[in-house]
């Protein structure tokens, strides 16, 4: 391995992120397509998902002179990413974090665990932005129940535990 070898990171055409990566391992450049798993409501039922970490991009390491004509042609690839004329080299730092979180390049986001009279807030739907306590756990292992702080009473909502987060 010599110095000219680094990270770049690759823009893949739309949903082909799989296919970008077998072509380029094809012509023997070490590619890395992290993706993100976690639970998602899928009509009305949690289900586990896999996504790409970074939709429409993954990682090549190569030497840019003399591999960057067959990155920018394999099946797949849109373009390298470039400031001007300059491709953008990704720090290996960068790679080796996201490597010790994942496995098989899959990194799990669990969902977030909260304890009585944590101080959270709603991230997503019509509520978003308002600040509560949460409160309990329901039946539904994805459903909790939080006490608004709202015009100086407190009202009980019911959310989803995906769309809180701890203050």
């Amino acid at each position: 391995m010599t110095d000219s070898i680094h990270w770049f990171a690759v823009h893949t055409k739309p949903r082909q992120e799989d296919l970008a990566v077998d072509a380029l391992r094809l012509g023997e450049i070490e590619t890395f397509f992290p993706k993100l798993r976690r639970k998602k409501t899928i009509r009305r039922k949690m289900q586990w998902v896999t996504r790409p970490l970074f939709p429409r991009y993954i990682f090549a390491k190569f030497d840019y002179d003399q591999s960057q004509r067959l990155v920018h042609y394999a099946n797949g690839v849109a373009r390298i990413i470039k400031f001007g004329d300059t491709p953008v080299i990704v720090d290996e730092s960068i790679i080796r974090a996201i490597r010790e979180r994942a496995v098989e390049e899959i990194v799990t986001v669990q969902p977030p665990s909260f304890q009585r009279g944590d101080l959270v807030e709603i991230q997503d739907g019509p509520l978003r932005g308002l600040q509560g306590i949460f409160e309990r756990d329901l039946s539904d292992s994805e459903r909790v129940l939080i006490l608004l702080e709202c015009l100086a009473q407190g009202a009980k909502v019911e959310v989803s535990r995906e769309h809180l987060e701890k203050i």
